[in-house]
């Protein structure tokens, strides 16, 4: 007589059922600059679908965040948008794309270019009304980037301010906050990254961009070395690159991301 119990056969199904669930992936998780990420976000899905089996999971929070986690080991790659700081040590950046800092006003705001001093004083309040600098009155508001930001600390220093002096009326995280801040405002002014700023515009988001030392911010003057506010875009490693993630550099360093980059409106860069 067997001894077998009954339900045996049903436990082997549901054992054979449990293996069967979904495939496992391989993961690579990237975190950081909010410049960046949309770009790394379009690059990811290309690569998974060249990749079958392959995860990318992108998530922003400004480039402190990518340094931070990839120092910690949550995140394979930090995406930051401005170069490695000398005490950084330990870190390697890899270069995937060029970009610049554009100041933004209102689409009905007449300005054109500012000077260096105009844009100092209007981030210290020393401008209340842009009657002041051309013909529209309209009361100054100052749009701020947050802590955190390289965006932030490339401004700060590109314009020789501290972030203590700077009167805010709006504290800002992503670039897509500050941009429809800007939209909303007929008298603000704020800074983000010319490419989603230009990537908006294409939309017909109700923003410009000035120029600075009478050069346009656009990916031609990034290319030609001509626009003086430009900026690496950067995926930082901890040690050596290896594994998935050197694919993945390689990947967005390669002539297969140029469009994508493009598309972004940043400026590939040729044999990085």
């Amino acid at each position: 007589m067997s001894t077998v119990p009954r339900f045996f056969p049903v436990m082997l199904v549901v054992l054979f059922l449990s293996g069967c669930g979904k495939p496992q992936h391989d993961t690579l998780v990237l975190t950081g600059s909010s410049t960046v990420a949309p770009l790394i976000s379009d690059l990811a899905a290309d690569f998974e679908a060249l990749n079958p089996g392959v995860r990318v999971d992108v998530q922003s929070g400004g480039s402190s965040r990518g340094l931070a986690d990839v120092r910690q080991g949550t995140a394979a790659l930090g995406m930051i948008s401005r170069e490695l700081r000398s005490e950084e040590s330990g870190l390697q950046a890899h270069v995937i794309a060029r970009d610049g800092i554009s100041l933004l006003v209102h689409a009905r705001n007449p300005v054109t270019e500012l000077s260096d001093e105009q844009v100092r004083r209007l981030f210290r309040g020393e401008i209340a009304n842009w009657q002041e600098v051309t013909d529209f009155d309209a009361r100054v508001s100052i749009v701020h980037k947050g802590e955190g930001r390289a965006t932030l600390d490339v401004f700060l220093a590109y314009f020789a301010l501290h972030n203590r002096d700077v009167k805010a009326d709006l504290i800002v995280g992503e670039n897509q906050q500050g941009i429809r801040s800007v939209a909303g405002n007929p008298g603000a002014i704020g800074y983000v990254s010319i490419g989603s700023a230009n990537y908006e515009i294409a939309q017909g988001v109700p923003v410009k961009g000035l120029a600075i030392a009478g050069v346009a911010p656009d990916a031609t003057a990034i290319a030609q070395g001509d626009y003086p506010l430009s900026r690496n875009l950067n995926l930082v490693t901890q040690g050596e690159l290896g594994g998935l993630a050197a694919d993945f550099v390689a990947y967005a360093r390669s002539p297969q991301a140029h469009e994508r980059i493009q598309q972004h409106f940043f400026t590939p860069v040729v044999n990085p």
